[in-house]
C-alpha cells in the first residue's frame, strides 16, 4: 500500500504514515476521492497477511507476554544494574580482573570446562579453544532461545549482554597467554602446567 498523500510505500500495518505523519482515518475523511475506505480495510489487511508470512516479523514484534504494573519498573531496574555494572567492567583494568572477581565468574567457569569436553573429538587445538567456544556457546544459545522460543526481545538482550560480559571474562586470560603468570583450576600456574595444559 502506498500513503496517498505522499506516495510512500508502507511494508507495515498503520494508522498513521511514517513517512509523511497524516492519519489516514482523517485523510480519508476529508479526501475521498484517491482512495476510498475499502481500499485501505483491504490494504490492511493484506498488509496482516504479509507480517504472519514473515517468521522475522513475528519474532521481532509479536507481543505474547502479558503485562503487569511492575513489568516496565523491574525492567528499567535490571537495565539499570547492568549499566552500572558493565561501567565497573569496563573502567576496570585487564590487570586488576575484575570480571574474576564477579560471581557471573563462578556462572562461566563450569560452561568453559564444559567446553573442553564437548569439543575434545575434535582435536587438542579445537579442545583448547573448546573452553572458549563453551563459555561464548551457551549465552548465545540462551539469546536464541530467548528470541526465538519464548518471544521475549528484553530478556535476549540480557542475555546477549551476558555474551560481551564473557569476552571480558576472556580477556586477562587471553591477555595472560605468553606469561602464564594467573593461577588455573586445580592450583597450577601457565608456566609450569605441562605443555597444553593452558588454553
Amino acid at each position: 500500500m502506498n500513503c496517498p498523500k505522499c506516495r510512500h510505500e508502507l511494508h507495515v500495518q498503520s494508522e498513521i504514515c511514517p513517512h509523511c505523519g497524516i492519519v489516514f482515518e482523517k485523510y480519508l475523511k476529508y479526501h475521498p476521492e484517491p482512495m476510498d475506505r475499502q481500499d485501505v480495510q483491504s490494504a490492511i489487511v493484506r498488509l496482516d497477511e504479509e507480517d504472519e508470512a514473515n517468521p522475522l516479523t513475528q519474532v521481532l514484534f509479536q507481543d505474547t507476554q502479558q503485562t503487569t504494573v511492575g513489568y516496565f519498573p523491574g525492567r528499567l531496574v535490571i537495565f539499570a544494574g547492568l549499566i552500572l555494572w558493565s561501567w565497573q567492567l569496563i573502567g576496570a583494568s585487564i590487570e586488576s580482573n575484575a570480571v574474576a572477581n564477579s560471581f557471573l565468574h563462578q556462572v562461566n567457569l563450569p560452561f568453559h570446562e564444559a567446553g573442553h569436553i564437548i569439543f575434545r573429538p575434535f582435536g587438542a587445538f579445537i579442545t583448547s579453544l573448546g573452553g572458549t567456544l563453551g563459555q561464548l556457546l551457551m549465552p548465545s544459545i540462551c539469546t536464541g532461545a530467548l528470541l526465538l522460543k519464548t518471544r521475549d526481545p528484553f530478556g535476549a538482550s540480557v542475555a546477549l549482554w551476558w555474551v560481551g560480559e564473557n569476552f571480558l571474562d576472556i580477556a586477562p586470560y587471553m591477555n595472560d597467554a605468553r606469561a602464564g603468570q594467573l593461577p588455573l583450576l586445580g592450583g597450577n600456574f601457565g608456566h609450569s602446567a605441562p605443555y597444553g595444559f593452558h588454553d
